[in-house]
C-alpha cells in the first residue's frame, strides 16, 4: 500500500502520448488578443507622433493639402515663435480664446454658454483648432469630433502652451489659400510676421472664425469695429496675466 510519502510514479511516454489533446482556445479569445495588441500599437504611436510633434513642426495638414490640390497651390511657409511678433499671438488669443492660459484645452465655461444658446459657436479652443487641422480634417460628422476630444487632451500634455499657439499661428488660415502668420502678413500688408503693427494683428487675427469670407485688407466697418475690441483685448491679456503661459521665460 503506497503512503503519501511514496513517490509517484514517472507518466509514461505512451500514457503521455496517448492522453487526449489540450482543447484548442477558442478563436474569438485569439482574435480579441490580437485587436488588443493593435490597439495598444496604435494607442502608443499617437503618442509617439504627438511627443515627436513637439519639437518637429508638423506636416501639411488633411484640409491644407485638400486646399492645395484643389486650388492648384498654397501660399505657406513656416516661422518660428521668435519671428512672430508678441502682439500677434496676443491678438489670435483675444480673438479666438481669452481663456487659454487658463483651461487644459476645453474652455467649459465657453462650452456651457454655446449650449444655453443652443449652438456649439464659440467653444472650439486654440488647442482644439490645432488638433482639427494638424491631425484630422475639417467636417461636423461626430466621429471627427470624438477623435478631437481624445487628442486634444494628448496634446495639452505632451506640447507646451507657447508650441500650441506657434503651430496654430502656422497652419491657421488668413484668406484662400493663404496660411500661416508669414504669408498672411506678406499677402495683406507687405510685411514679415515680425514686424506686424498690434492693428495689423488684430486685423488678421479678425479673419480666422470666416477666412474665406472678411479681408484683413479691406474690413468692413463691423469689422473695423471688431478689429478694436480685438486689440483692446489683446492689451487686456496682457496686463492681466493672462498671456503669461506662453509669453514668459
Amino acid at each position: 500500500m503506497a503512503t503519501k510519502d511514496t513517490p509517484k510514479k514517472p507518466r509514461s511516454r505512451k500514457a503521455a502520448e496517448d492522453a487526449p489533446p489540450a482543447p484548442p482556445r477558442p478563436r474569438w479569445r485569439r482574435v480579441l488578443r490580437w485587436m488588443v495588441r493593435g490597439l495598444a500599437v496604435g494607442v502608443l504611436a499617437v503618442l509617439a507622433w504627438v511627443a515627436l510633434l513637439a519639437v518637429v513642426n508638423p506636416p501639411r495638414g488633411v484640409y491644407m493639402r485638400a486646399e492645395a490640390h484643389r486650388l492648384g497651390g498654397i501660399s505657406h511657409a513656416w516661422v518660428a515663435w521668435d519671428g512672430i511678433a508678441p502682439v500677434m499671438a496676443r491678438s489670435v488669443v483675444a480673438a479666438e480664446d481669452a481663456n487659454y492660459c487658463l483651461h487644459w484645452g476645453f474652455d467649459m465655461g465657453a462650452i456651457r454658454q454655446a449650449l444655453d444658446q443652443g449652438g456649439t459657436r464659440g467653444a472650439s479652443t486654440i488647442t482644439q483648432q490645432v488638433v482639427k487641422n494638424v491631425f484630422l480634417w475639417h467636417d461636423r460628422t461626430w466621429v471627427r469630433k470624438a477623435a478631437e476630444a481624445l487628442l486634444t487632451p494628448v496634446v495639452e500634455t505632451f506640447w507646451s502652451k507657447r508650441r500650441i499657439l506657434e503651430v496654430y499661428l502656422n497652419v491657421a488660415e488668413f484668406d484662400e489659400g493663404v496660411f500661416g502668420v508669414k504669408a498672411a502678413a506678406e499677402h495683406y500688408f507687405k510685411v514679415g510676421p515680425e514686424a506686424l503693427s498690434a492693428v495689423q494683428a488684430a486685423r488678421l487675427a479678425m479673419v480666422l472664425p470666416n477666412p474665406k469670407g472678411r479681408s484683413a485688407a479691406r474690413p468692413t466697418e463691423a469689422q473695423r469695429r471688431r478689429t478694436a475690441r480685438i486689440a483692446d483685448g489683446a492689451e487686456t491679456i496682457l496686463r492681466d496675466g493672462r498671456a503669461a503661459c506662453f509669453e514668459g521665460g
